[in-house]
């Protein structure tokens, strides 16, 4: 009976992976395809493969300045969140701060906010600030959204180091910004892994923020620049095909050199 629930539990992970890979090939095949063989050739493995496609779309869709856009974004957005989030994750469970646990509920109680139902009031802070179509601008939005679901994580991980470590390092002289940078964040790396690649495909893949914040093309990240190439190259289905996989694909590698310490994150996190 176990070996029989054992093979029905294995054949439904294999077709979820299936049903989740499958679009993800499908888009690098039609990639590769002509604009002629595209809707005939269902095959998945084209007969003659057209990588110019990659060429002509990373050319006429200036993807090399929205690639640009994204890695800055993203590094920026990451490095920020994670500086601050761990930051103050540190201080409200290691510091004497007055209020820190209403602080705190008030830091967690913005993550029940939707995005979108803040976006007139962001628009109008932005907009008085003359941070609308700014890089500053959108990099400040980018990681006040990625601050509390990161605050949370670190504060949770730091109650759990034992006290007698803090005091031990308070003996060999110590003051709370060495514990901070030479205990606290060496034992926190599941964590930093988890925080920096859930920012890192948020950023990479946020769309409605730099619709509303950004106007000017040379500012655009790629998912709103693969709006714009769309807008112009509607009929060329394999030079979008194209674009996707490029807008794609570096993050998927990412998440699966990342993904060992995403899962050791997680338990620790589990165990914390």
């Amino acid at each position: 009976m176990r070996k029989i629930t054992g093979i029905f539990n294995h054949s439904i992970l294999i077709i979820m992976v299936i049903v989740c890979i499958f679009p993800m090939v499908w888009v690098v095949s039609s990639s590769l395809k002509s604009q002629q063989t595209v809707f005939t050739d269902m095959s998945l493995i084209p007969s003659e493969m057209q990588f110019e496609n990659y060429t002509r779309t990373w050319q006429q869709g200036n993807f090399g300045d929205y690639f640009f856009n994204s890695v800055y974004y993203t590094v920026i957005v990451v490095f920020g969140v994670l500086f601050i989030s761990s930051l103050a994750g540190f201080g409200l469970t290691r510091l004497k701060i007055p209020g820190k646990n209403i602080i705190f509920i008030i830091l967690i109680s913005t993550m029940m906010i939707p995005i979108p139902g803040a976006f007139i009031a962001l628009y109008v802070l932005l907009a008085n600030l003359g941070l609308i179509n700014t890089r500053t601008g959108y990099i400040l939005c980018m990681i006040n959204g990625g601050l509390p679901f990161a605050i949370f994580l670190f504060k949770s991980f730091f109650e759990g180091i034992s006290k007698d470590l803090e005091d031990a390092a308070k003996i060999d002289g110590c003051n709370k910004f060495q514990l901070y940078m030479k205990i606290a964040m060496p034992l926190s790396k599941p964590i930093i892994a988890i925080v920096v690649i859930h920012n890192a495909l948020m950023v990479w893949n946020e769309y409605i923020l730099a619709m509303l914040v950004l106007t000017d093309r040379k500012l655009m990240p790629l998912q709103r620049g693969l709006m714009v190439f769309q807008g112009t190259h509607i009929a060329d289905y394999h030079l979008l095909m194209a674009g996707i996989a490029i807008t794609t694909i570096p993050i998927i590698i990412i998440y699966f050199l990342m993904q060992k310490h995403i899962i050791s994150g997680v338990m620790a996190g589990a165990l914390k």
